[in-house]
């Protein structure tokens, strides 16, 4: 049985609206703030896709007009769900744009915990898109992590293990500041961006943005976007990739071991 469900989100963007734009009607745009491998077909009628975790799905953009709105609808699942998602562009006067994004569409039998997830979770990745367009305009992620871990149903373990991978020493409010080296080679300051306590951490250094997530069906999940410098190669790159994956999956086992 479906379930209808709708979640209705707005927030102030310190970005023109072009700017807004190329963050979520381009593939390389959306892969630096939200989940997973994104490619779009930039015309009405035109299809989309996200690649995450050897999945994908595939979706049909439903309005394309630059600049002011996008929206596409997913495929509809053999089980009748789907995923629809409107985002409506409007210039703010003195600068700065409004972005208004409605999610809607039908559920599947676990409704009440995917529109848990969705009701917080769309928020979130708008933060997201803010804390992107602030402080890395014009500029693409080189590569990100989207790391799923155990699911751990009590949120006080995660919550203080967030806090502590980024150093931080006080309460996660936005402004705290610490330091992260868990995934690179030296040590860089972190500042916390954004936190929604006990399910969303969000971390800016000077190359990437992290996020920490306690969402769906508990689970814990590692996102990162890492920003390259022009000195950077597709090696150092695929370096960088790798000691990173590597540490966050460690980080990641170490939380179920607490969890067992």
């Amino acid at each position: 049985m479906t379930h209808e469900f709708e979640v209705d989100e707005e927030i102030t963007l310190d970005a023109t609206p072009e700017q807004v734009w190329q963050a979520i009607a381009t593939g390389p745009g959306i892969d630096s703030w939200f989940m997973g491998r994104n490619e779009i077909e930039p015309r009405e009628g035109g299809r989309s896709s996200l690649s995450l975790l050897g999945h994908t799905s595939e979706s049909t953009v439903t309005a394309w007009e630059p600049g002011r709105r996008l929206a596409y609808r997913g495929d509809t699942g053999p089980d009748g769900t789907f995923m629809a998602f409107e985002y409506l562009i409007e210039a703010r006067d003195g600068g700065g744009t409004v972005l208004r994004l409605v999610h809607n569409g039908l559920l599947g039998d676990d409704w009440e915990d995917q529109y848990r997830a969705l009701s917080v979770g769309d928020g979130m990745y708008l933060r997201k898109l803010a804390v992107h367009l602030r402080h890395f305009t014009g500029r693409t992620s080189a590569w990100n992590l989207f790391l799923p871990g155990p699911a751990m149903p009590d949120p006080a373990p995660v919550w203080a293990a967030f806090t502590e991978v980024f150093g931080l020493t006080g309460p996660a409010v936005a402004g705290s500041t610490g330091r992260i080296g868990l995934d690179r080679a030296e040590p860089a300051d972190a500042v916390v961006e954004f936190a929604h306590e006990p399910d969303f951490l969000g971390v800016r250094t000077a190359d990437s943005l992290y996020m920490l997530v306690h969402g769906y069906r508990d689970t814990v999940v590692v996102e990162r976007h890492a920003f390259a410098t022009s000195a950077e190669g597709a090696e150092a790159g695929a370096k960088a990739e790798a000691v990173a994956t590597e540490a966050w999956t460690g980080w990641l086992n170490g939380l179920a071991g607490q969890g067992s």
